[in-house]
């Protein structure tokens, strides 16, 4: 499955982005036959500028909705989120690609801080066809080029999870992503003009948990660094082997996945043997074309690679806002809280709250603020986790772009965090340690 589906999506993505922009754009006259197969991935926040009305009744490849609310995986986002993406058809297929590649500096300081400059960022393609019977079959892939950064990740204070040698734990860092972040298919069936049943299988791909993941949320994709709830909320968004069945009335949708539990390991040039020992259950309800809500349950077999026999586990529930601002702009806020729980019984709770805001297609504003109970960051006697502590972090940042070409952008932006810790901690941090960030980008859509 890996090599029969992500060679011709890849391949398809990277010649949809080399080929002219009038050949290839067709983001303001499709039909719902031809819209944007990749609307969950990021592509359907991406481009600003897209008013088109025909893309509001495009329907998503997975059931009666418009496409805008589609994000990461099968999750879902308000239906005021904004689309786009470079499209093309062959015969009875619709394909659509997207880039974004960013180039970062980062600095962290005080004792545990650190420096790097890295690159991140996605290549995504899909293909879609549509059958007369009203079902639809969608494949999807993503690339990432997050590898590059090296095993250890970039610095980012106060962050943990996974390792980068398969002995210790990543701490005061965050993780690089999969070469390979996802190679799903889905294939969807009408039952009634509001009702829909869909499967969902990746390898890798996302369950049925959290929120959509950071780097797909409208509040959160214009920003590099990561978010230190990520393992609360949605560092699922990447396992080897997920299937997931769902139901979808209207504006209310319940599903369920089984997937594999172990995050990644330290190779992030492999595909890795699929295991569905774990499973998760989401509901998730649009009340208006402004709000998505989220409740979910996981139950997860051995997350972690250094400690292979402790479960968790999770819960979560989320609300996304998002509308139109002004003129040509827009904004976007989510609220996010999660939990986990091991076989001890031990609980650790995480809050998020970020936005970001574009009063054009210029300029955009991002903030984020978090607070997580967590007992890695400073190992136990023996090794292991240590005592809980509870930290925070806070950051704001801007970002301008600049269009250099019909579907390139070119980007310049900063940000600055300030983060918080109890003080048995302030010794190791220096107080409470600040960081930032300078990014250049490129956006292909």
């Amino acid at each position: 499955m890996a090599h029969t589906v992500f060679a011709p999506l890849a391949g398809a993505s990277l010649l949809a982005l080399a080929l002219p922009a009038a050949a290839q754009d067709h983001s303001h006259h499709q039909t719902p036959a031809q819209a944007d197969p990749h609307a969950g991935h990021d592509m359907s926040l991406m481009q600003h500028d897209n008013h088109d009305d025909n893309h509001s009744a495009a329907t998503s490849p997975l059931g009666a909705w418009p496409m805008t609310r589609d994000a990461s995986g099968t999750s879902w986002q308000p239906d005021l989120s904004r689309h786009g993406g470079v499209h093309w058809n062959r015969g009875a297929w619709s394909f659509m690609s997207h880039a974004q590649i960013n180039l970062v500096h980062d600095w962290q300081n005080g004792p545990r801080g650190d420096d790097k400059t890295f690159v991140s960022g996605m290549i995504m393609g899909s293909a879609r066809r549509d059958f007369a019977d009203g079902s639809t079959l969608n494949l999807r892939a993503m690339l990432s080029p997050d590898p590059l950064m090296g095993k250890e990740g970039f610095p980012l204070l106060l962050a943990a999870g996974e390792t980068a040698d398969g002995v210790n734990p990543l701490i005061d860092r965050q993780h690089p992503h999969e070469l390979v972040m996802e190679l799903s298919a889905s294939y969807s069936r009408r039952l009634t003009e509001k009702d829909t049943l869909y499967a969902y299988l990746g390898l890798p791909g996302e369950p049925a948990f959290g929120p959509p993941a950071f780097m797909h949320r409208m509040s959160a994709m214009d920003s590099p660094e990561a978010p230190i709830t990520h393992h609360w909320l949605d560092s699922t968004h990447i396992v080897f082997g997920v299937a997931t069945l769902g139901w979808a009335h209207d504006a209310f949708k319940l599903e369920s996945s089984a997937f594999r539990g172990r995050e990644p390991d330290q190779d992030r040039y492999d595909i890795e043997r699929p295991e569905l020992d774990s499973w998760s259950v989401r509901a998730s309800w649009n009340p208006s074309p402004e709000w998505s809500l989220q409740a979910s349950w996981a139950d997860v077999t051995a997350p972690e690679q250094l400690e292979p026999d402790e479960d968790e586990t999770k819960w979560s529930a989320s609300a996304i806002h998002t509308r139109p601002f002004g003129a040509d702009g827009w904004h976007s806020a989510t609220l996010a809280w999660g939990r986990k729980t091991n076989d001890h019984g031990e609980s650790k709770v995480a809050w998020l709250l970020e936005g970001a805001i574009s009063p054009d297609d210029r300029w955009t504003l991002f903030a984020r603020a978090e607070r997580i109970e967590t007992d890695e960051l400073v190992p136990g006697v023996g090794g292991g986790h240590g005592d809980l502590y509870t930290v925070s972090k806070a950051s704001l940042g801007a970002v301008h772009d600049w269009r250099i070409a019909p579907n390139v952008r070119f980007g310049l932006g900063a940000l600055y965090s300030l983060n918080q810790v109890p003080g048995p901690l302030e010794p190791l941090y220096g107080g409470d340690p600040d960081g930032g960030m300078i990014f250049a980008r490129i956006k292909v859509q």
